[in-house]
């Protein structure tokens, strides 16, 4: 394989695999819509700058066939990254994420199916939203899969998930591939159809398909303007502006944040290895992290004088705790993260203090959910 098709290619990780990629000899097309909520009013940003020149880049949008037809033209695969990726902003956006996400996909997969085409492997970008949360441990009753948190619980601030036959608090433990699928956010639900309808489709036409359940990505190159993105960007934003950080819930809730150089690996695994063929795997660092040590941690890198203030507040579509289980990967295609989460923010940072200083709308987007009945 040599040609290679990205969507959303001008986006964080889509323009740091292109970069890879062109690195290691393949010929790249972006398909990207140079989103305004990504690239900010101008559509001319250090993202899309850092491909355009490196890759065949075509203005466009999934959501139009014409466009596929186009970008699909001559290539030997397609790494699909092009999606609406707010989980708070999905529970209000529901025909814009149903659409992008799920009818975008589509648009490929029919393609692939009625019309002649050289594709001879498909990428999927799902996510670690799909599972809902995560795995537990109980010394009665095996692994839980617990449902979505009760607005009575956490009214009441009670964050935590226990056992329904002991009463106590549930050990947390990784979360693998096998996992149960319980999405509890629109977002989280368009990225299960979307890998289902791939992964389906793929077997059914003989053409090898991965998906890739990727955890919180992040690194230089992250959207410091977009309210809806990773937490460093959001709080990193909020600190350089001596904006005061509120954390949801009490600060304990974690996630497995993944350097974006190790998603980049993973991905070009999946591409170049057949032991990928058909399978579906957890992308992450394997580690959890607390919100309020990520806070704690910018907050000490920047020097900031902002405080951070545990709210005890939550938001609709939001887990208390998910990590990745990485045995899977590390046995079939040889993936092991390299970039522990100390090491990865520091460069994160050190990226930050170079770039200007974005204008904060977090506030907005809060104002947003909150107006929609999301955020309590």
């Amino acid at each position: 394989m040599k040609n290679i098709l990205i969507t959303g290619g001008a986006g964080f990780i889509g323009s740091n695999l292109a970069k890879e990629l062109v690195s290691r000899g393949y010929t790249i097309t972006i398909l990207d819509n140079l989103s305004k909520q990504v690239h900010g009013n101008n559509q001319n940003s250090d993202l899309y700058n850092s491909i355009k020149d490196i890759s065949n880049f075509i203005l466009g949008d999934v959501c139009n066939k014409s466009d596929w037809n186009k970008a699909l033209k001559g290539q030997d695969a397609v790494i699909h990254l092009a999606a609406e990726t707010g989980t708070g902003q999905s529970m209000y956006e529901i025909t814009r994420y149903n659409h992008v996400n799920i009818v975008g996909t589509s648009h490929m997969l029919n393609i692939l199916a009625n019309d002649t085409h050289t594709i001879k492997k498909i990428i999927i970008a799902s996510s670690r939203a799909i599972y809902g949360e995560g795995r537990y441990y109980c010394e009665k009753e095996g692994f839980v899969f617990p449902k979505s948190r009760s607005k009575e619980d956490l009214s009441n601030s009670v964050f935590d998930i226990f056992s329904s036959v002991t009463k106590n608090k549930l050990e947390l433990t990784s979360t693998d591939e096998l996992s149960n699928i319980d999405p509890i956010s629109i977002y989280g639900i368009t990225k299960q159809n979307q890998e289902q309808m791939s992964m389906l489709t793929g077997k059914v036409l003989n053409i090898p398909t991965v998906s890739l359940r990727y955890q919180n990505v992040y690194g230089p190159g992250q959207s410091l303007s977009n309210p809806y993105t990773g937490i460093l960007s959001i709080f990193s934003t909020r600190l350089l502006n001596n904006n005061h950080i509120e954390i949801y819930e009490d600060g304990k809730q974690s996630r497995d944040f993944v350097y974006i150089d190790d998603v980049v690996k993973a991905t070009v695994l999946s591409l170049e290895s057949d032991a990928a063929n058909h399978q579906i795997f957890n992308v992450g660092s394997g580690e959890p992290t607390s919100v309020i040590t990520v806070a704690n941690i910018l907050h000490e890198l920047y020097e900031s004088r902002s405080t951070i203030t545990i709210t005890n507040k939550y938001r609709t579509g939001d887990i208390r705790h998910n990590y990745a289980d990485l045995k899977k990967i590390k046995s079939l295609i040889n993936y092991n993260p390299t970039i522990d989460f100390l090491t990865g923010v520091k460069k994160f940072v050190d990226w930050v203090k170079q770039q200007e200083i974005n204008p904060d709308s977090y506030e907005s987007s809060v104002n947003e959910l909150a107006q929609k009945g999301f955020f309590k």
